[in-house]
């Protein structure tokens, strides 16, 4: 089918766009596929926490506190500040001790209290690929720079589809590769095919990625989507967020929290609305204060089975947490989310918030994450192997092209030339301005690109023949 001359000038400004998109995304894409395949194979091997250090099972484990205070030992001036349940009963506990030097781990037998391992937080492996993947070990900067990459990659799939639509031969034939073919054509079919295959795949991971983001999902999308603090019955509030509070403020709790108030434990107040921890419990203030074991009791009571981590009260105000969520591997189940506050001073329960508490985003988060992070076992992991392979391949598989067709005598990385004449097409103005809306950092972007066109590269190429 031969095109119109409008129709071939679209095509040409659509594969400009495709290609300037391409040029910032594919570093970065490759890096994202190759690190998030990397954290999902540790995590699903090793674990991310060394809770996958296997014991011999006995007839009966040593008492929370006992094993607590083995961790102790291994540092003596710190503070003990969470306690990770192991999953199964063959499974090493974990505990993490805050010290001048930074928050540690203590793997330690569970049945003998022996101490198996410690280590700092978050200094394996796992975590090395988790900072590249979510900021380029750059800190803000770099989440900006992942940030912008995810919203060209949105761009780059829109483009990438319309450059893919088949124009000379039929639908059907074009849904498969043309293995036969040779050259540069061979891998613009490959390069299609697979596109194509995955682009639902990658849009849901651009988009979930997007989420973490620092501007459109920690200003526009998460700001609005967090747990409302009007749910909580006028219990009293701390000025810190369950992202700083918890789990070393590393920001490792539902996404939908992450933002929202931690309650406060009050020696002094009432809380009516509260339950207490245990029937036998004495009224709120006036019995012994909540300890360790009481409260590990208390979560298997209350159907934390199985691995779950404890969050001991810091400082005055602060309070017990129990949790378990999919995103820390606690649980393959998105939907049995949990988190449960308990006042450090009466044992009162001050909020018990479950997935069927979150907003609409919160939930779709909650299961997108556990997709994303490929925590749904193991055909989760295969399933987001592939994806990542598909990835990579799209990425080199578009170098393999553009390198084919530069042009001769000209610089490899030269755009491909911008129509004469571009006719005005309303559909595709109002894509692009969606997605800028949409997506700040991709707005700002294609304004830049859209000014260098229309006003510096012109300005640049009479000067040079001139």
């Amino acid at each position: 089918m031969t095109q119109t001359p409008a129709r071939a000038a679209l095509y040409r400004a659509v594969w400009r766009w495709h290609f300037y998109a391409g040029l910032y995304v594919i570093p970065f894409f490759i890096l994202l596929a190759a690190t998030g395949m990397a954290m999902l194979w540790i995590a699903h091997i090793d674990g991310r926490d060394g809770e996958r250090h296997t014991v011999l099972p006995q007839a009966q484990t040593l008492a929370l506190s006992e094993q607590a205070a083995s961790a102790e030992k291994a540092f003596p001036d710190g503070s003990l500040a969470q306690y990770i349940a192991p999953r199964a009963a063959d499974l090493a506990a974990i505990f993490r001790i805050n010290t001048d030097d930074g928050p540690m781990m203590v793997v330690v037998d569970p049945y003998t209290a022996e101490i198996l391992e410690k280590f700092p937080r978050r200094s394996g492996w796992y975590d090395l690929m988790d900072n590249l993947h979510s900021s380029l070990l750059l800190g803000p900067p770099g989440d900006r720079l992942l940030e912008l990459a995810a919203s060209l990659g949105i761009l780059l799939l829109i483009t990438g589809l319309y450059l893919w639509w088949p124009r000379d031969i039929s639908l059907r034939r074009a849904l498969l590769p043309r293995l036969g073919r040779h050259g540069r054509s061979f891998w613009k079919s490959l390069h299609a095919a697979t596109g194509l295959y995955i682009s639902l795949f990658l849009l849901f991971f651009l988009i979930s990625g997007l989420s973490w983001a620092g501007i459109w999902g920690g200003k526009m999308v998460q700001a609005w989507s967090s747990f409302p603090v009007g749910k909580y019955s006028g219990i009293p509030l701390s000025d810190i967020t369950h992202a700083e509070a918890l789990n070393g403020g590393k920001k490792e709790v539902p996404w939908a929290l992450e933002q929202t108030p931690m309650p406060a434990s009050d020696a002094h107040a009432h809380h009516g609305s509260g339950t207490p921890i245990a029937p036998s419990n004495a009224p709120p203030g006036a019995g012994p204060l909540p300890d360790l074991d009481r409260i590990d009791r208390f979560a298997r009571d209350i159907g934390f089975t199985g691995r779950y981590q404890l969050n001991l009260p810091q400082g005055d105000t602060g309070v017990w947490t129990l949790s378990r969520d999919s995103m820390s591997t606690d649980s393959l189940n998105p939907t049995s989310d949990r988190i449960t506050h308990i006042d450090r001073y009466s044992g009162t329960i001050l909020a018990d918030i479950r997935y069927a508490d979150y907003s609409l985003m919160g939930k779709a988060m909650a299961v997108g994450i556990a997709l994303h992070m490929g925590t749904l076992g193991l055909w989760s992991v295969l399933a987001n192997t592939l994806v990542c392979l598909s990835v990579i391949f799209l990425c080199l598989s578009g170098v393999i092209l553009w390198w084919k067709r530069r042009p001769a005598g000209r610089w490899p990385l030269a755009a491909p030339p911008q129509p004469e004449h571009m006719p005005h097409w309303p559909a595709a103005t109002a894509i692009v301005l969606a997605l800028g809306l949409a997506f700040p950092m991709a707005g700002i972007t294609i304004a830049a690109v859209l000014l260098w066109d229309a006003l510096l590269r012109p300005r640049l190429m009479r000067r040079a023949r001139a």
